[in-house]
């Protein structure tokens, strides 16, 4: 019998239902998940722009027509709620309404509306639940600094892990900063330096605190960064955030003079209003905060208030569950999926020195595109190198951020058959040189593995001297195993083509 004092973890109960309802400044968001059997996953997502920063007025009163914005869109969100047991759902209010001085009379209504209590967080408690968020859905390394901008306000955090350690919320976003510098809906280089001045004047009396850390990356959660993200990706760039990119964004919007007018290819229409504004508050934060370049989170304030419900759920390594949950949903052979990550690993760790490989994000992506090699696979055989890379493409990875997916992409595409040194330009030049390495790491694995068996392979030294890989077996083993010699003179030559040379040598 159990007792009657123990604390029971979701994970251990029947699937369940959980929602978080954020109320932002420029959109009300809702994000509903399943828990069951050990996962957490994402079954519906609704977004609204409601534009309720634009709202407020000179006393800081919301107008009839952003209340009237709001509680039509909650009244859509209500229908999907009434499935949700009242225990499992979390409403919170942000920056607008912490301003707005008749925010009572929006709760009034939106609370019948939704049949549920609103909580108005303040800035410092949406910054802990936001790095909460990037958190578990990007399982940071070290120390990180996290960023988020909102429609009226800007949360900056450093943390480690899942623990927030220093935090601020500041008051300027993406809507308010549009109604104040960019207004008339001219987009000129006076704006945007009156716009980024102002932000900096903003982070001033906490810059030197942040500085102060020693954060080993910077992560951006959702709207600007995300639209940058966005426009990046469409451009053919698959980069984390850099100052130059975001400085050459910002000439493009004043060659397009008028927001109206703005032509950037990757923009959405929704996003295209705030952009320039969103854009001032970012540039004013690298500059500021010397940050070199910036990767986007999958998760925000939706997710942090989620696993804040499942308060008692393991924090384990994520991105284990989600490999391990990929080979359960994509039917991959275990068993050999661990056999060659660990051939991988053994034959990095050789060269890893060497070649000044930095071990967290060059071994994580390493040890994913390893087990998800044949990601493909139960589709069919001929092209599962491809149709692995298409599911990467539309499968989101917890645990990871998008540049690191993007990586493990590229690595599976070219795990096997010709080599498409195309699919690497994307990549800054020191991502694309660390990713090569990678992807010749893990076609020898795979190659190796051939098998499928453990305890085949004798001691394999792997060297590098120069541009040549050299791959080193006992006297006499290739000769007595004419099938791995045989696959790799074949990729002797795939490589060989591809300008790389690999010797084998017994």
């Amino acid at each position: 019998m159990n007792n009657r004092n123990e604390i029971v973890s979701p994970f251990n109960q029947p699937e369940q239902l959980y929602a978080a309802v954020d109320l932002g400044s420029n959109s009300f968001h809702m994000v509903i998940v399943r828990v069951a059997a050990g996962s957490v996953s994402i079954i519906g997502k609704i977004k609204q722009k409601v534009r309720l920063a634009a709202g407020l007025d000179e006393n800081m009163n919301l107008d009839e027509a952003s209340l009237e914005r709001g509680w039509q869109c909650l009244s859509t969100f209500a229908e999907r709620l009434q499935d949700i047991p009242l225990a499992n759902i979390k409403v919170v209010g942000t920056a607008t309404l912490r301003l707005a001085a008749n925010v009572q009379q929006f709760l009034d209504k939106a609370e019948d509306i939704l049949q549920h209590k609103i909580d108005i967080i303040s800035g410092e408690e949406e910054a802990r639940q936001i790095y909460l968020g990037v958190a578990y859905t990007s399982a940071n390394q070290g120390n990180s600094l996290v960023i988020d901008i909102g429609g009226a306000s800007t949360e900056v955090i450093v943390g480690n892990d899942m623990t927030p350690i220093h935090l601020t919320s500041l008051n300027m976003g993406c809507v308010t900063f549009k109604e104040r510098y960019f207004a008339d809906g001219m987009v000129t280089d006076e704006a945007f330096t009156e716009a980024i001045h102002n932000a900096k004047a903003l982070l001033a009396p906490v810059k030197d605190d942040f500085i102060s850390f020693d954060w080993q990356q910077c992560l951006g959660a959702s709207g600007t960064p995300q639209a940058i993200t966005e426009i990046l990706i469409t451009q053919g760039i698959s980069d984390s955030i850099r100052l130059d990119y975001l400085y050459n964004l910002k000439q493009q919007c004043i060659d397009c003079v008028n927001i109206d007018a703005l032509d950037i290819v990757g923009l959405t229409e929704a996003r295209r209003a705030i952009f320039p504004s969103g854009l001032a508050i970012l540039i004013a934060l690298f500059e500021e905060l010397n940050i070199q370049n910036m990767q986007i989170s999958a998760g925000a304030l939706r997710e942090g208030l989620i696993y804040g419900m499942l308060d008692n759920m393991q924090q384990n390594d994520r991105r284990a569950e989600t490999l391990e949950q990929m080979m359960k949903q994509f039917h991959i052979d275990a068993e050999h999926a661990h056999r060659v990550k660990n051939l991988a690993l053994l034959l990095f760790k050789q060269v890893q020195q060497q070649l000044d490989l930095k071990k967290v994000d060059c071994e994580a992506s390493l040890i994913a595109a390893s087990m998800l090699n044949e990601l493909g696979l139960h589709i069919e055989y001929k092209q599962h190198h491809k149709h692995g890379a298409y599911i990467l493409s539309h499968v989101p990875m917890v645990g990871y951020t998008q540049q690191l997916q993007n990586g493990i992409r590229v690595l599976v595409l070219n795990h096997r058959g010709d080599i498409n040194l195309n699919d690497f330009q994307p990549f800054a030049s020191e991502v694309r040189e660390k990713l090569i390495v990678l992807l010749r790491l893990s076609r020898l694995a795979c190659l190796l593995s051939i098998r499928r068996k453990d305890k085949l392979l004798p001691k394999i030294k792997l060297t590098i001297e120069d541009n040549d890989w050299i791959l080193t077996f006992p006297e006499g083993w290739l000769k007595a195993h004419p099938l791995i010699d045989a696959e790799l003179a074949n990729e002797k030559w795939q490589q060989h083509k591809v300008g790389w040379k690999l010797l084998c040598q017994s």
